[in-house]
């Protein structure tokens, strides 16, 4: 009897086995590939959620969206050393009087000067209030920059030279938003006094990135009530379960 019940339990872990050997060489690639999203399932309902939004949402009711789970909101001002968000002015006072603490974010240029990008976010956001919550310089490559890459020292350089003017401006380092790999190239080791704010869309953040973060960027995707515009999804983002929202306002830097 011993004897059967030991080879049942045999049989049954190798099915097991290869149940399971199965499922993940037939999942793992296709998470690689970006073919299936799992970071749905790693959300917990207490987790602190925002939304980034730009011109593609279009027309933004702040106070609806807060309706369905949105603790804060990061707007889109400027990207380089001459464009504004043409939506941004509409959006930061309608957010400035919603329930939702927010703030502002650059998309940071290589193909311009750090401090001249810099003027023109400080130009066109204008002040902070204690409850905004810091500013952010996007980082991440656009166009063909993928394949034709900027020099790291460059990059390194400019953007310094954006940091520390926001710094002198606003009295905080910006946050910034990046992908790892991208971070690991260009970042690492050079911007440890800013925060972070990591997209990494297709698996938990923790499988792609070790270094600490603040925001985690885990889906672009979401589908919301409250917008009106060419972009149907917007993108949702996790505090770090370890902070608190206030730890990300300018007056409590």
């Amino acid at each position: 009897m011993k004897k059967k019940i030991i080879i049942t339990l045999i049989i049954i872990t190798l099915t097991l086995i290869i149940g399971l050997t199965g499922v993940f060489f037939y999942v793992y690639p296709k998470v690689r590939n970006k073919e299936i999203l799992l970071n749905d399932y790693f959300v917990k309902d207490s987790d602190i959620i925002g939304a980034d939004v730009s011109v593609y949402q279009g027309n933004i009711d702040f106070d609806v969206l807060a309706t369905q789970n949105i603790k804060f909101v990061y707007i889109k001002a400027t990207e380089g050393s001459i464009y504004q968000d043409v939506n941004f002015k509409t959006n930061w006072e309608n957010a400035n009087r919603s329930p939702l603490p927010c703030g502002a974010y650059h998309f940071f240029s290589y193909d311009s000067a750090g401090k001249t990008q810099a003027d023109n976010f400080i130009e066109t956001v204008g002040e902070l209030k204690n409850e905004n919550l810091i500013p952010v310089v996007d980082v991440e490559y656009y166009g063909d920059k993928h394949i034709n890459k900027p020099r790291k020292e460059d990059v390194v350089r400019e953007l310094k030279s954006f940091v520390d003017e926001i710094e002198k401006r606003y009295g905080v380092k910006p946050m910034i938003y990046t992908r790892p790999d991208l971070y690991r190239e260009y970042l690492k080791g050079d911007f440890d006094g800013c925060k972070k704010w990591i997209t990494s869309l297709y698996y938990p953040i923790q499988w792609d990135y070790r270094d600490d973060w603040c925001l985690w960027q885990f889906t672009e995707l979401a589908e919301l009530d409250g917008y009106w515009g060419d972009g149907k999804t917007i993108d949702l983002n996790i505090l770090n379960r370890k902070m608190t929202l206030d730890e990300l306002k300018v007056g409590k830097q």
